[in-house]
């Protein structure tokens, strides 16, 4: 009993000491667009995986919000997705958030769509609204689906 413990304590700590985030895939944010009092910007992001034997990316849409008034607001955010080469845009997720006065908030995901690589770029694209404020203008990122 006393060996079991000492071997999964040993195993538990070894966890502890790896990198939370080993794997995860660089976020790329776009221009900035406003709303009221928040600023905000589009991200992406690529991560490799695969369905089969065909490679994917499993591609996720962030938004990164600034609150720059002296009050606190809540925000309201959508995210869109499409193929560059001429695609339509597809929503990928929407959400709420509180931004406390001066407050930021780091990427935030709002969706992901799993893709089969192709040669061409992805592109996400985000807008947001703040309480009593009409919806931002786009704030657009890109990547290329399947670099390396």
């Amino acid at each position: 009993m006393r060996r079991i413990g000492t071997i999964l304590g040993a195993a538990a700590l070894t966890l502890l000491t790896l990198p939370a985030h080993a794997h995860a895939a660089a976020i790329a944010c776009g221009g900035g667009t406003s709303t009221g009092r928040v600023a905000l910007n589009g991200c992406i992001s690529a991560e490799r995986g695969s369905a089969g034997r065909f490679p994917t990316r499993e591609i996720t849409a962030y938004v990164k919000a600034r609150n720059t008034g002296k009050k606190g607001v809540n925000v309201a955010y959508e995210a869109y997705f499409r193929v560059v080469d001429g695609g339509h845009w597809e929503k990928v997720g929407s959400g709420r958030t509180y931004l406390p006065a001066g407050a930021s908030i780091d990427p935030l995901a709002v969706g992901s769509t799993t893709r089969v690589c192709g040669p061409v770029k992805v592109e996400i694209r985000v807008h947001a609204r703040a309480d009593g404020a009409p919806w931002s203008g786009w704030s657009p990122a890109a990547t290329k689906q399947c670099q390396t």
